[in-house]
């Protein structure tokens, strides 16, 4: 049972997470929206626009990649804090067609520094959700003062 302090904290986790996925420019270029999150669990969604196609009319390899990292770095994020993907190995299934991509990830083991994590990529249209692709990656904290204009 979700206690009323639990949920208004979830709610501010995922408020926190959206502003953080508007502060990635690449993300709004290409249209991510984070639909959940919560503790060890993320959930973002991509339009799939045309632009994000490859010549075959699927969705690029390398947005089902971008939306995997990112789900998994949320995933892990949401019990570090702060965070960058230290690795990850996707595998595609088969190829993404419909109107949306959907990652659903969440956290499998987490310790103070790292979490290891695991991504389902869906292809979303007419009829429903088709399993596309799946991740499996390692997240890292990054301390506090670390980044482009404090890296060391």
């Amino acid at each position: 049972m979700v206690r009323a302090g639990e949920q208004q904290e979830a709610g501010g986790l995922l408020e926190r997470g959206r502003r953080v996925l508007a502060s990635q420019p690449f993300s709004v270029l290409v249209g991510t929206e984070l639909l959940e999150l919560e503790p060890g669990h993320a959930v973002l969604v991509v339009p799939l626009r045309q632009e994000l196609r490859q010549q075959h009319g699927f969705a690029h390899g390398g947005v089902l990649s971008y939306l995997a990292d990112n789900a998994l770095a949320f995933a892990g994020g949401s019990l570090l804090g702060n965070v960058l993907t230290g690795e990850f190995k996707i595998n595609f299934l088969r190829p993404a067609a419909g109107d949306a991509l959907v990652a659903r990830a969440r956290v499998l083991h987490a310790g103070t520094a790292q979490a290891v994590c695991q991504c389902e990529v869906f292809a979303r249209g007419e009829e429903g959700e088709r399993l596309c692709a799946t991740a499996l990656g390692t997240v890292v904290r990054v301390p506090d003062g670390r980044g482009p204009a404090g890296t060391r």
